[in-house]
């Protein structure tokens, strides 16, 4: 199967999960139509915006980090990413991500299940 983008679906979110802002999806696959696959999508945060802190229960987050710089609150300890880091959160662990610099984060977020 090839899913063009200009047919994927997009939305924005405000102050998702309890964040600032606004976090922007493009998604590769309607959610829940990929087996073990909840979200399948490309994330754009715009300087200061942020997702909320949230747990992964039975399923593990995996982000990204395609361009832009933030800060990543990874089970209780921060730290900074930038392009070609991965943050795994999975097994319980709990995790938030804001846009610490001046120009958009990107990032795929890929959520599987099991």
């Amino acid at each position: 199967m090839i899913v063009q983008r200009s047919a994927m679906k997009t939305e924005v979110k405000e102050k998702m999960r309890g964040g600032e802002g606004s976090a922007h999806f493009v998604h590769f696959a309607e959610p829940g139509t990929e087996k073990n696959a909840r979200m399948l999508a490309e994330l754009t945060l715009p300087p200061g915006s942020s997702i909320g802190n949230h747990q992964h229960d039975n399923e593990t987050e995996y982000f990204i980090i395609l361009s832009g710089n933030g800060l990543v609150n990874d089970n209780g300890t921060e730290a900074p990413v930038k392009a070609g880091d991965v943050i795994i959160t999975g097994n319980g662990a709990s995790h938030s991500i804001k846009n610490s610099g001046t120009v958009p984060l990107v990032f795929n977020a890929i959520i599987v299940t099991y």
